[in-house]
């Protein structure tokens, strides 16, 4: 039984499967009013021109999620407040600052950036 004035120390373990860790092109982000879902998705393959969900013609963007993560609601504001200590410790030792705008869209359209700025779908 633990003592609650007890200073709490976590033993984590990094199993040798997972020092590597796995790439991810990006995140999405969903949750139910249990659970907070990280899907990390790596591209598979180049867009390729073909037909969307409602039958229109679409660019098809093949990936698949190389990691799942479920976290309990509570520790979301503890991760985004750890993701913002860690952007602005990178922006300082890079110089450089994210995107103004994601990547791609939330429909998964591929949003263009150049030295001018950022355009959106093309």
């Amino acid at each position: 039984m633990t003592e609650p004035d007890l200073p709490k120390v976590f033993q984590i373990d990094l199993p040798p499967e997972n020092v590597e860790g796995r790439f991810a092109d990006f995140a999405n982000l969903w949750h139910t009013p249990n659970v907070f879902v990280l899907d990390f998705v790596a591209l598979t393959q180049p867009p390729q021109t073909g037909e969307g969900p409602e039958g229109e013609a679409s660019e098809l963007i093949p990936g698949r999620v190389v990691s799942r993560i479920r976290i309990p609601p509570e520790q979301v504001f503890e991760l985004a407040a750890a993701l913002t200590r860690q952007l602005g410790i990178w922006e300082q030792e890079t110089g450089r600052k994210p995107p103004a705008k994601p990547l791609f869209d939330s429909e998964g359209r591929q949003i263009r950036i150049d030295e001018e700025g950022v355009d959106g779908p093309e």
